[in-house]
């Protein structure tokens, strides 16, 4: 009994302590709202289908260049992988013991590729490429994907047109909460 008894008065104080804790808190007095032009300054998202993508393009042969560049030292010379993520191959791996998720095998839209290089690439300096050199970056990237043609200029139309091979890999998930 004086074991149960026990519980009871620790449970009692977790949830005084607890609901204490809530009231004590203050505004700390720091600070400022976010005005809309800064807020615009980091709402740099794509969608899937392409909205959002800014003006600019850019070509298979300047990618490559950028290439060079700015990735090969992380993801090899042609995409390989090294101490960044493979960018090329795995295609028919998904369905494996050992998927291989790269451009061409896994992802299912391309302008969320523009997306993430814009934002996250290079590692070192991320949202330092101008949009045309994204562009091109995505123009090269798919191309030795296999993707698009060596001659090929992405822009928003025509990236917002790209079917990735692994488009219907994935399922839209129905539940309300997550639109």
């Amino acid at each position: 009994m004086p074991m149960c008894r026990l519980s009871l008065v620790g449970a009692a104080v977790v949830l005084i302590c607890t609901t204490a804790a809530g009231y004590g808190q203050s505004k700390f007095g720091f600070g400022k709202k976010a005005t809309d032009a800064e807020i615009a300054g980091w709402n740099i998202d794509v969608d899937r289908d392409g909205k959002y993508l800014p003006p600019g393009h850019g070509t298979v042969s300047q990618g490559r260049e950028l290439f060079q560049n700015q990735c090969a030292a992380c993801h090899g010379e042609k995409g390989e992988g090294g101490i960044g993520d493979k960018l090329v191959g795995g295609k028919g791996s998904l369905a494996t013991a050992k998927p291989v998720k790269t451009i061409g095998s896994y992802w299912p839209y391309a302008p969320t590729l523009f997306d993430y290089i814009r934002r996250a690439m290079p590692l070192n300096a991320p949202q330092s490429l101008s949009n045309d050199e994204v562009y091109a970056l995505s123009a090269y990237l798919l191309n030795i994907n296999g993707i698009v043609p060596a001659d090929a200029t992405m822009d928003s139309k025509s990236l917002s047109a790209v079917n990735m091979p692994n488009r219907d890999g994935f399922v839209d998930d129905p539940r309300p909460d997550v639109k």
